[in-house]
């Protein structure tokens, strides 16, 4: 096994440190913000030293590489970018407080996903569409190291999956933005320019979210252990269990739980030097 040890400020002292208590063979830097330390063994140390140093460590396979992968299927809200769009919609109308309280809740697992929208998005009704352009222009951010880890995976011929429980009209916008593959998630109704408060079609929730990454796994002929998924929600779960890798991005404990690898301090580019 290698050991994969991240920060944003990471220091040669930590891999040495890190290097000795694993029993790894060699050392070496991969990134600024990371080290692969080769021939490593699972040691409880590890974890104590990494939590006290606020470091990201997974043991990884030492001949596992992203050419392996065929499929990197990811959340929007709160993984691929910062905001939760919805949240911020609803500041434009002096609702956030109400429908982050939702979100939040959803997020943790204590309010079935599908209840939670339709909750969420009724609180909307009446607000101009132009407000979603605005959250576009105005509050949407990448997350860190999303442009970077979208370019590795391109490079690697692996395509790429934005599915969300939030709406068309970030996703499709990121698609074109950021040259991704394939998007799956909701469509708010819109009539005379304002929202309807309801969605049209069949909701797209935790489920829908692993029907999605399971359609774009077949229709690509590829196996389970060819697809990568990146959340950080409950409702991102049944999607991770679908993946042969699953990453926990600056996630709910629940999620961090049940995830193949966690990354808590670094950016998205993190998910690269995995496979370094």
């Amino acid at each position: 096994m290698n050991l994969i040890i991240q920060a944003p400020a990471i220091t040669l002292a930590d891999a040495n440190a890190l290097a000795k208590l694993s029993a790894a063979s060699s050392t070496e830097r991969v990134s600024d913000s990371a080290f692969k330390l080769h021939g490593a063994v699972r040691e409880t140390g590890v974890t104590d030293y990494c939590e006290r140093a606020q470091l990201d460590f997974a043991f990884v396979h030492g001949n596992r590489r992203l050419t392996d992968l065929g499929l990197l299927a990811m959340d929007m809200d709160s993984t691929l970018i910062t905001i939760e769009c919805i949240d911020e919609i609803a500041d434009l109308n002096g609702l956030k407080p109400q429908v982050a309280g939702i979100t939040a809740a959803a997020m943790r697992g204590e309010i079935d996903f599908t209840e939670s929208l339709t909750r969420r998005v009724a609180l909307l009704q009446g607000l101009e569409e132009r407000a979603l352009q605005r959250v576009y222009d105005e509050r949407l951010s990448l997350s860190p190291g999303a442009e970077q880890m979208l370019a590795a995976m391109r490079r690697a011929g692996i395509k790429t999956l934005l599915v969300s429980g939030g709406f068309t009209f970030f996703t499709e916008r990121l698609k074109t933005r950021l040259g991704i593959d394939f998007t799956a998630s909701n469509q708010l109704e819109i009539r005379n320019g304002e929202l309807t408060g309801k969605l049209l079609g069949k909701i797209l929730d935790a489920s829908g979210k692993a029907a999605a990454l399971m359609r774009s796994r077949s229709d690509l002929g590829l196996t389970r252990d060819q697809t990568i998924a990146i959340g950080d929600g409950a409702n991102d779960l049944p999607m991770l269990a679908e993946a042969g890798i699953s990453i926990a991005y600056h996630a709910k404990p629940i999620v961090r739980e049940r995830a193949t690898y966690a990354l808590n301090h670094v950016g998205l580019d993190g998910v690269v030097n995995l496979f370094a």
